[in-house]
């Protein structure tokens, strides 16, 4: 007679063994892989771009961010066909119906309407191109559609995580060790996928927040908007000692990551003007130092977590501007103007093929710029209430996202 005091089989397709526990659907790893190539190709193509020009529509980057749509779209795309189909009463009550017919999870949604707009993008790109030549900013229109679809994919892979490790699922109580374990897995590829979107959210702003913009007072009024919006609403969705450093340190380690590896392969310019002669990728750059105010932010977090969301923001905002600002003004004067900077580690020593190589502003801050003192510290109140604001809406967000279970 079966113990009905046991919990009741997965459903069929659902689980996938990992490391001895089952508990994990296998779409979830999936979801996450693409999430990896989607910003991994769009960070080669950049590099592509700086180092060897115009390239085609199945060049080598553009098959990486395909891969990532296609992986997204056909993983995501037959969950909602399983549980619409076969999936149990249970399954679909976990579920939100589209189109009065379909069931899905909001992360599955946001990959297969993120997928589509990815691959619609390709062709339209290559038109563009092939009409208009270079793009001059990375946010043309195609481009545009390919981000939008690129953080649809990587949003719908982070909260499929976030919702998978809020629901209580029966099978996550056979033993207290396998439900630790499972919870450690899921929150490593919680921080795999959230860093992988802080990652793509950085390179749309990297425009804007160059390492030759880190001494005026806009490069701070922008980090103090877009990050602790986001990394603070991560830390209030998952709960975890060191989740905004666990995401952070993601960012930075795949920012390296791309910026040792890429320039390991030979490339050559095939689009003039050829100015700097060059027979190897250019990097990309260097992670700006968001682990430091990450770091003071768990601490701070984890020891004031008994009060209200108001004052923590007023906290949090303050201590991510004070501590971002401290770091990163000097990791700019060092990657800018240090010769120690000039190397495969820092990688400040690379150059577009297109840029004079002699130019004079190359290795030292333009006068440009430069803030006076009185814009710099106009500049950095601006900074500091906007981070706070910042701060509370992250946090807010933070709840909504802790509660996920669809």
């Amino acid at each position: 007679m079966q113990n009905t005091l046991s919990p009741p089989p997965a459903p069929p397709g659902r689980v996938v063994a990992l490391h001895g526990n089952q508990g994990i659907p296998f779409y979830i790893f999936a979801i996450v892989f693409s999430s990896f190539c989607v910003i991994t190709g769009l960070i080669w193509d950049i590099c592509w771009h700086m180092s060897i020009g115009r390239d085609g529509l199945f060049s080598p980057p553009h098959l990486i961010i395909y891969l990532g749509a296609v992986v997204s779209g056909i993983f995501s795309g037959y969950e909602i066909l399983r549980v619409t189909f076969w999936g149990s009463p249970i399954e679909k009550s976990k579920s939100v119906k589209v189109w009065g017919f379909f069931y899905s999870s909001l992360g599955q949604l946001f990959c297969v309407w993120g997928a589509l707009a990815m691959l619609t993008s390709a062709p339209f790109d290559d038109w563009w191109h092939n009409t208009y030549g270079l793009d001059i900013t990375i946010l043309s229109p195609p481009h545009t559609i390919l981000a939008l679809g690129i953080i649809s994919v990587q949003f719908g892979a982070m909260i499929s995580v976030i919702s998978l490790k809020n629901q209580n699922k029966p099978f996550f109580n056979d033993s207290l060790d396998k439900k630790k374990n499972i919870n450690r897995i899921l929150f490593w590829l919680f921080s795999l996928s959230a860093g992988f979107l802080l990652t793509m959210w950085y390179t749309l702003l990297s425009e804007e927040m160059g390492i030759r913009n880190t001494h005026k007072s806009d490069f701070y009024v922008v980090a103090c908007i877009v990050f602790p919006f986001y990394l603070m609403a991560l830390g209030k969705a998952v709960k975890n000692k060191w989740t905004i450093t666990a995401v952070t340190a993601i960012y930075s380690l795949l920012m390296l990551l791309t910026l040792w590896i890429i320039p390991l392969f030979p490339a050559e310019p095939k689009l003039g003007p050829i100015v700097n002669h060059i027979d190897h990728y250019q990097g990309f750059k260097f992670p700006i130092l968001l682990i430091v105010p990450a770091f003071l932010a768990d601490i701070l977090r984890n020891k004031f977590a008994y009060l209200n969301d108001w004052i923590l923001s007023l906290i949090l905002g303050t201590a991510f501007l004070l501590t971002f600002f401290a770091a990163q003004w000097y990791a700019g004067s060092f990657l800018v103007e240090s010769p120690y900077a000039r190397n495969w580690f820092f990688g400040s020593h690379y150059w577009y093929f297109g840029s004079n190589p002699n130019w004079e502003f190359r290795y030292k801050f333009a006068d440009w710029a430069l803030d006076t003192t009185s814009d710099l510290i106009k500049g950095l109140g601006i900074a500091l209430v906007s981070s706070v604001i910042s701060t509370r809406i992250g946090l807010k967000w933070g709840n909504w996202m802790n509660k996920i279970q669809r």
